[in-house]
């Protein structure tokens, strides 16, 4: 009897812990991302547009580009890419998204009508001197992916300079987790984030650091870049970002340890889906 006693006590005393703790567990998206509950982004309705290519086989023109991204190479991103236009670029909100598409309607396209995926990496800029419809192709409100030269070759022959394309947003599929480029200085750090999965794009981003123990908002600079106006020098760093198209978060801890400095690229675990 008194074993059955103790036993039921365990019991009891175990269920209401359990109840106690969800009570006071914060209803969070970053809780939730943390836990489990994964978001996963998924693929766009077809539409329609036209692509030109930049550069050449090497591919070297589009390196760097208004993403941030540098060597597209070393950061993992290829030849597989795009500029977009204006309206596509959405200010720098769009890169690191990714785009399937296909050629459509035209001799030049390949046969039996191949599919490419690509990874926004740049921005192309408007034309004014050009009419929209003969060169000034990224004129607003023009919808308009700009490849890199390999990339275009996949699905028609490069001779053609401009096909139509049918294209929809895609999951970004990347190896690993979330990379943070750092730049800046003692009182100014500037993130860009790469290797993005998922949506692809960033809308928020917080720094904490181990010694602060606090979280700083972070505020969008230009393209893949987010800045902190702060000391965080001497210290571990951990990220917290949103996603953009889906508006998780997700905790990226310890990314950075204690001695990281300026033009180093540093890796994390964890990503979007």
């Amino acid at each position: 009897m008194a074993l059955f006693f103790s036993s039921c006590n365990s019991i009891n005393f175990l269920l209401i812990s359990i109840a106690l703790s969800l009570l006071i567990m914060e209803p969070t998206i970053t809780q939730a991302a943390t836990y489990g509950s994964v978001v996963q982004f998924r693929a766009s309705s077809w539409k329609n547009a036209h692509a030109t290519f930049y550069g050449d086989e090497t591919a070297r023109e589009t390196m760097g580009g208004a993403c941030g991204y540098g060597n597209l190479f070393d950061s993992g991103y290829g030849t597989n890419t795009a500029a977009l236009s204006t309206t596509l670029f959405n200010n720098g909100y769009a890169c690191g998204t990714c785009f399937q598409m296909k050629c459509v309607n035209s001799k030049w396209c390949y046969g039996g009508s191949p599919s490419i995926t690509v990874t926004a990496t740049n921005l192309c800029p408007p034309n004014w001197a050009q009419d929209s419809n003969n060169g000034g192709w990224c004129n607003p409100p023009r919808t308009h992916f700009d490849l890199a030269k390999p990339a275009f070759m996949k699905f028609a022959q490069w001779k053609a300079g401009i096909v139509p394309v049918t294209y929809r947003r895609v999951p970004c599929v990347k190896p690993g987790g979330l990379r943070f480029k750092f730049q800046g200085n003692g009182y100014w750090l500037l993130v860009y984030v790469m290797n993005v999965a998922g949506g692809g794009d960033i809308s928020n981003m917080w720094v904490k650091g181990s010694k602060s123990g606090k979280w700083i908002s972070m505020s969008h600079n230009w393209g893949a870049s987010y800045q902190a106006f702060a000391v965080l020098g001497g210290q571990s760093l951990s990220f917290r970002v949103q996603s953009y198209s889906t508006k998780e978060i997700i905790t990226a801890s310890y990314v950075a340890p204690a001695n990281w400095y300026t033009g180093m690229t540093y890796k994390s675990w964890v990503n979007f889906h």
